[in-house]
């Protein structure tokens, strides 16, 4: 079956256009994202603003016409932290359903850790001792997912750590001052070790990082101009390197940051904070590197609608 699969996060709504075939795996035909920072002033107001409504609306309109063009069989749709944080959730969820033909999910953050593990470690081997962890840093929560690939979790979490709610809480600055990022720092080791048991942490043997932050980071260090996803999926980013590319990004204003080869553009404003939260999570797992992945939820959600 041919599906495409959209994701409502809270700084990129993406698209998926996928085969699944009957053994469950999937051919990627075309993946779309677009910034559309729908979780911006939710941390504060608890509110989708119209302005994000109407951006996200866009976007999904354009997804409608690519799986169209595509001959997509099956349009779906799943919506993370910002639309289930908001008290108007609903009022995009229902327009994407009237108008796009899109069937949206709004789905927690145990349903997000599951799907985003399946995708991200559906081509992958087991590690050679311990766990898999997968990492998946959005705009409003973090997730963090181990077991052993092919099989269910053994231990996930969601937690409220992103890109798009800690610069907001944090970055008031441009460029962030040196206070502002060891906040940010202080705060999401806290969260991540409240919420990831020292035994699940020591059980870990290999990492992998998905979306936005890490795919941009491994782009960066790529120095990847046109991104090529193919050069993306596998790269391995030493916890140095990572340590690198933040102080580059914080030592310079969004605007000079938009410049910087591998980094889409619309992703400048929020980078600094997702790089601090995977770079925190790396220290206190005690893991050297991660491996980059191109799949992520989108992949997992594509699956698990067509089984």
């Amino acid at each position: 079956m041919r599906i495409a699969v959209a994701d409502l996060g809270t700084n990129s709504t993406r698209l998926l256009i996928g085969d699944v075939e009957p053994d469950g795996t999937l051919a990627q035909v075309a993946r779309h994202t677009t910034v559309t920072r729908l979780g911006e002033g939710v941390d504060a107001t608890g509110r989708l603003a119209p302005a994000a409504i109407d951006r996200v609306a866009a976007a999904v309109g354009e997804y409608r016409a690519l799986a169209d063009a595509a001959g997509a069989q099956r349009r779906s749709a799943v919506a993370t932290s910002a639309v289930r944080e908001s008290a108007n959730g609903a009022e995009l969820t229902d327009l994407l359903r009237d108008r796009h033909g899109f069937d949206v999910r709004t789905i927690d953050g145990d349903e997000e850790a599951r799907l985003t593990f399946l995708g991200a470690t559906a081509s992958r081997a087991p590690a050679r001792e311990g766990d898999t962890l997968v990492i998946d840093i959005g705009g409003g929560s973090t997730e963090f997912v181990a077991g052993a690939p092919g099989t269910p979790p053994a231990f996930h979490v969601s937690t409220r750590l992103g890109s798009v709610r800690q610069t907001e809480r944090h970055l008031h600055h441009d460029p962030p001052h040196h206070d502002e990022l060891e906040a940010l720092a202080d705060e999401a080791c806290e969260i991540i070790a409240a919420a990831v048991p020292a035994a699940v942490r020591e059980r870990i043997g290999a990492v992998v990082a998905c979306a936005g932050t890490a795919t941009s980071l491994a782009a960066i260090d790529l120095e990847s101009e046109p991104y090529d996803p193919d050069a993306v999926d596998g790269h391995r980013l030493e916890l140095a390197t990572c340590e690198r590319i933040l102080a580059r990004l914080a030592q310079v204003d969004v605007d000079h940051r938009r410049r910087i080869t591998g980094l889409l553009p619309d992703r400048a404003p929020t980078i600094v904070a997702g790089v601090v939260i995977l770079v925190e999570a790396l220290r206190l797992f005690g893991v050297r590197d991660c491996e980059v992945s191109e799949a992520d939820i989108l992949d997992g959600a594509a699956v698990d609608a067509v089984s």
